[in-house]
C-alpha cells in the first residue's frame, strides 16, 4: 500500500502479504507518513484527509481517523446509508492521481508480479522504484 500527495509523490507505505484486507493495513500506511515542512522541525505526521475507494467505507477506520484529525472521503458500499454530504466526495474524483502513481510502479517489471520469495527483496526494488518516481517528479 502507498500514500501519495497531490502531485503523486509517495509520502508512506507498507508492505505486507497479498491475502489481508486493506482495511486492515490502513493505519499502518497513515502511520509511516511524514510530510516535510518548508522551514524548521519535524515532519507532519497527520494529513488532512484521506481519499480512498470503497474498500475502506468502515465505521471503525473512520472513528480511528476522526480520532487523529484525519477525514476520510470514500464513497459509500452498496446498501450503506450515507456517511458524507456530496461536497466531500467531489475531492473523490482527485483519486486518478493515487491510481497514476500505481501505473508509474507497475512500470518495473519486477514489481508487477511478485517473483521475489523473500519480501526483504522484494522491498529493495520497490524502495528503489519509489525513489525513482520521486526523483522523476520532483
Amino acid at each position: 500500500m502507498v500514500v501519495v500527495d497531490g502531485k503523486g509523490i509517495p509520502l508512506g507505505h507498507h508492505l505486507d502479504r497479498a491475502n489481508p484486507a486493506e482495511i486492515t493495513l490502513a493505519p499502518k500506511v497513515i502511520a509511516d507518513v511524514k510530510v516535510g515542512r518548508r522551514g524548521p522541525g519535524r515532519p507532519r505526521t497527520r494529513p488532512q484527509r484521506l481519499i480512498a475507494d470503497k474498500a475502506y467505507d468502515s465505521d471503525k477506520l473512520r472513528a480511528e481517523l476522526r480520532a487523529r484529525g484525519i477525514d476520510l472521503i470514500a464513497p459509500n458500499r452498496a446498501g450503506r446509508g450515507k456517511t458524507q454530504d456530496g461536497r466531500k466526495l467531489r475531492r473523490y474524483r482527485h483519486r486518478w492521481i493515487v491510481e497514476r502513481t500505481f501505473a508509474w510502479l507497475h512500470n518495473f517489471r519486477r514489481l508487477r508480479t511478485r517473483d521475489e520469495n523473500l519480501l526483504v527483496m522484494y522491498a529493495g526494488f520497490f524502495h528503489l522504484a519509489l525513489m525513482l518516481i520521486a526523483l522523476r517528479r520532483l
